[in-house]
């Protein structure tokens, strides 16, 4: 066995173990500091590619995962899981294309106040986190989404939302609501 086939199982192992995804950072530090760790993951997502697992990566954060092909397998495993209100939703939405963003400002788009309990659903849910205050009078905290926020719905990283055409185009938006939408997801969008 080479030292690099010992570097490939080494990352295997520390990502099978985990129980969260990790970055580049924490593998180097569970694997050493000056590991090609970049290898050995084009390594082993080649060698789990079409298998029953897959490694993916998500928001610069690797994690195995089972294959989108086989996950009707293991639904009767997942707990139901709770549907988020409209409130919550659009708060949702609003950090993700607007983030960081303030309460202030998501009421501001919203056109309605923003109920602490909506915040700290999705921060329980493990989907939006504080980002630190703004430099201005008040000080108010602003918001922005997670890691988890791109592994629970798929994304590589938030340029993977959809754009306005995209919702437009699964009719997800009111011919109403679509110019007032053109306005709210026009944001900074990182």
């Amino acid at each position: 066995m080479t030292s690099d086939d010992g570097l490939v199982r080494a990352v295997e192992a520390v990502l099978f173990a985990a129980d969260a995804p990790l970055s580049l950072a924490e593998l180097r530090r569970h694997v050493g500091g000056d590991a090609a760790i970049e290898d050995a993951l084009a390594t082993l997502r080649a060698h789990f590619a079409g298998r029953g697992v897959e490694l993916v990566e998500r928001g610069g954060r690797w994690h195995f995962q089972t294959a989108a092909d086989l996950a009707h397998l293991l639904r009767y495993d997942r707990a139901e899981s709770r549907r988020l209100s409209r409130a919550a939703t659009e708060t949702l939405a609003i950090i993700a294309y607007h983030e960081p963003v303030s309460r202030a400002e998501i009421e501001a788009i919203r056109g309605v106040q923003v109920a602490k309990g909506t915040l700290d659903v999705l921060m329980e849910a493990g989907w939006v986190r504080p980002a630190g205050r703004r430099e201005v009078p008040g000080r108010p905290l602003t918001y922005a989404t997670t890691p988890a926020f791109l592994t629970h719905f798929g994304l590589i990283s938030r340029r993977d939302l959809p754009g306005i055409e995209d919702l437009r185009a699964a009719g997800l938006l009111d011919p109403a609501e679509q110019s007032e939408n053109d306005v709210a997801m026009s944001g900074d969008g990182d």
